[in-house]
């Protein structure tokens, strides 16, 4: 792989709810976010792409089918970039989720099942290697707000924060196989020390 366009799902119904959802397939699409992945086509017209990656998640695959449009790319599902588990937060509020997860380390395991964020962060780094093993050149790959956040800001050597900066639904972030590395470097590094770059809580 020469270029990852990394982009969060367009809107989905679970996100109308304001809920949690990591339970493979969840919920689709809301009319906003066909709306919004139909926009992506668009704003990808043109751009070279060579491979679709979306996660087992119905909210990614339909962002990238209405992406992709009528062109023939070739399609895969990447269940490491897959939403964190949410474990016994699952099905509720993201508000409840949120409530926990900024009083608990990042090391600690989500009630329920679910996983923490560092066993989160190092999935997604095992995800970036596998992109970056890719023969395609350049690969679009749509996952979830958590991931898009960690791998972007990691992309420059930052560190995950307990609360992190919203990721856009259907934004594109362009990044260079070299930033690529450097992003499962930085996650895989910081799940050895796993502290928030805003502070507390540590454990």
């Amino acid at each position: 792989m020469r270029t990852l366009l990394l982009v969060r799902h367009a809107h989905a119904r679970a996100n109308a709810d304001d809920t949690v959802s990591s339970t493979p397939p969840g919920a689709g699409l809301s009319e906003q976010g066909i709306e919004e992945a139909i926009a992506l086509r668009d704003e990808l017209a043109g751009r070279e792409i060579d491979l679709g990656v979306a996660t087992r998640l119905a909210r990614t695959q339909q962002t990238l089918d209405l992406a992709l449009g009528l062109r023939e790319i070739q399609q895969t599902v990447e269940p490491l970039l897959d939403e964190i588990g949410f474990g016994a937060f699952e099905g509720g509020t993201l508000e409840r989720y949120r409530a926990w997860a900024w009083n608990h380390p990042a090391a600690a395991p989500c009630p329920g099942g679910g996983e923490s964020r560092v066993q989160a962060a190092a999935r997604y780094a095992e995800g970036l290697d596998a992109l970056l093993e890719r023969p395609e050149d350049v690969v679009l790959a749509v996952s979830h707000a958590l991931a898009v956040r960690y791998v972007v800001d990691a992309s420059d050597g930052t560190l995950p924060a307990n609360r992190v900066t919203p990721v856009g639904h259907a934004t594109v972030h362009e990044l260079s196989a070299q930033a690529v590395a450097r992003a499962a470097e930085t996650l895989r590094a910081w799940t050895v020390d796993p502290r928030f770059t805003d502070g507390p809580p540590h454990g």
